[in-house]
């Protein structure tokens, strides 16, 4: 079966982001919006990043953040992937990806009728991310209704998201055979023993059950 990326998004403290870049994920997210409880505006460090090897990816995770602090943040970090988790506008990706960031774009999906809007974002984006809508753009735990992906007619690739939790073991591995436009998994709330922290036991397992 072809490759399953695992995405961890949402440490926050440099313990904790070693131990889970020591369990090997291909993407770990850093969140920059201050309403979230995983926000790290002000408390990542190149330290923290630092002791993360190479072969991880960082990304980081903006909701309608303005473009010159997006582009300030990438530039301090050496981030090279960002996740956009808003309104962000078709131009505002081409921006980004003109300067070769990698762009995730979310797509918050209740109804059939929300696949639609990815439809001019699939020549601009690198990956979109499916979740479940909510006000607070992610992070909820709520769970993603699977049965919606089969509205999903683009050829983008697609990381879930939506509530992801340690015992959907054999649904995710149902999902992947029946859409093979999945190629990863973001993992949040769901493995977690605070906000912000999360648990690398449980993350250990999920991630050598579903690889």
């Amino acid at each position: 079966m072809e490759k399953m990326y695992i995405k961890v998004c949402g440490m926050r403290n440099e313990e904790n982001a070693s131990s889970i870049a020591g369990l090997n994920p291909d993407f770990m997210g850093f969140i920059f919006y201050r309403p979230s409880p995983r926000d790290v505006s002000n408390s990542l460090t190149p330290q923290i990043l630092n002791a993360i090897p190479d072969k991880i990816i960082k990304v980081a995770v903006f909701v309608n953040e303005t473009l010159e602090k997006v582009m300030d943040i990438i530039k301090s970090f050496d981030f090279t992937h960002v996740q956009l988790h808003g309104d962000e506008s078709l131009d505002y990706c081409i921006y980004l990806k003109e300067r070769g960031i990698t762009v995730i774009k979310v797509f918050s999906i209740q109804t059939a009728s929300d696949f639609e809007q990815t439809g001019s974002y699939s020549s601009v984006c690198d990956f979109f991310l499916f979740d479940t809508k909510s006000p607070k753009h992610g992070g909820t735990g709520q769970k993603f209704d699977w049965n919606l992906l089969e509205n999903y007619k683009g050829n983008t690739p697609v990381l879930l998201s939506g509530g992801i939790a340690p015992d959907d073991v054999e649904i995710v591995k149902e999902i992947r055979q029946k859409f093979p436009f999945i190629k990863g998994l973001d993992l949040n709330s769901k493995f977690e023993i605070s906000p912000a922290v999360k648990d690398p036991e449980k993350l250990q397992n999920f991630i050598n059950s579903v690889k």
